[in-house]
């Protein structure tokens, strides 16, 4: 009983090591690609920022519902059913708030504006040069879309309004914040959220 007794244990030594390596490995890739991430953001679009340095952010806010999301909710936040954004919804429900304005959560960049269909709709991504990093905000299931890839705009411009994505849905605001600028638009729902921020506590602490 000794002898297998010990040998169970050098096994799940062994094995709780691998998991532990693995854990630093896939940290260390994270890093790696984080670092990776920021090189390629300043490469593109340090020279756009330079030469527009009234568009750099100094701070973020709500996209809906000025001042401070007034009229709206947070109907499936950020993780919850491993949900990779915010779900604005006007507090009167269904689709009261279709057709409402989407706002620019802070100054930047215009990086994409199309309608992908599907469950995406109209999307919009925008990105910020803050404090020295990059960040990039993503709106979808718009109604329409009012900039257009290499606009400039200002926190609280309107750039779209609200949206169904054509009817898939009731009315409502998708929005993600990425500290990873060059991901894919993605499915909206992940158990990893590496690259994703809570929004609202993003645009709170900024």
């Amino acid at each position: 009983m000794k002898i297998s007794f010990t040998i169970i244990i050098i096994i799940f030594s062994t094995l709780l090591s691998c998991n532990n390596k693995a854990k630093v490995s896939d940290l260390h890739k994270r890093q790696i690609q984080k670092m990776d991430t920021l090189k390629l953001g300043q490469d593109i679009y340090d020279p756009l920022f330079k030469k527009n340095p009234e568009f750099i952010a100094e701070s973020f806010d709500y996209p809906v519902g000025k001042p401070n999301a007034k009229g709206y909710y947070n109907a499936q936040k950020f993780k919850e059913n491993n949900h990779l954004g915010d779900d604005w919804n006007g507090s009167g429900g269904g689709n009261s708030d279709l057709g409402d304005p989407i706002y620019s959560v802070a100054n930047g960049y215009v990086s994409f504006a199309e309608d992908i269909g599907g469950g995406w709709g109209n999307v919009i991504r925008i990105i910020h040069k803050y404090k020295g990093n990059y960040y990039e905000s993503v709106y979808a299931h718009g109604n329409s879309i009012e900039v257009k890839k290499g606009d400039f705009v200002k926190k609280g411009a309107k750039i779209g309004t609200i949206g169904n994505a054509n009817g898939v849905y009731w009315a409502h605001l998708h929005l993600e914040i990425r500290d990873d600028i060059f991901m894919d638009i993605g499915g909206g729902y992940a158990e990893d959220a590496s690259g994703y921020l809570d929004p609202t506590e993003f645009i709170n602490k900024n």
